[in-house]
């Protein structure tokens, strides 16, 4: 059973930077997208960021500018680059690989901004 980890959270001042990791424990056949999701207490979970098989990204508005995603294909990781941090970051962050025959998602770390 492949399992995804991320790392890489934590808790950081505003107008700092951070950087998630998320690997895969095992190979995943034929990757769709990559993607970051976060969920804040209270709030709808909201997608950040999907770089797709093609290498194609895309960001939620409230990132753009700010985050940036990238992958590693030969070891199914992806990486979120979050810079210029706000606190409406604060949230916890998960990641998501779409695979041929189903989604996989890691447990989340959390990322906690302070004004």
């Amino acid at each position: 059973q492949v399992q995804l980890v991320e790392s890489g959270g934590g808790l950081v001042q505003a107008e700092r930077s951070l950087r998630l990791s998320c690997a895969a424990s095992g190979s995943i056949f034929s990757i769709r997208s990559m993607k970051w999701y976060r969920r804040a207490p209270g709030k709808e979970r909201e997608l950040v960021a999907t770089i797709s098989s093609d290498g194609n990204t895309d960001y939620a508005d409230s990132v753009k500018g700010r985050f940036t995603i990238s992958r590693d294909s030969a070891k199914d990781t992806v990486s979120l680059q979050m810079n210029s941090l706000k606190p409406e970051d604060t949230a916890r962050y998960y990641c998501n690989i779409r695979g041929l025959f189903r989604d996989y998602w890691g447990q989340g770390t959390q990322v906690t901004v302070s004004s």
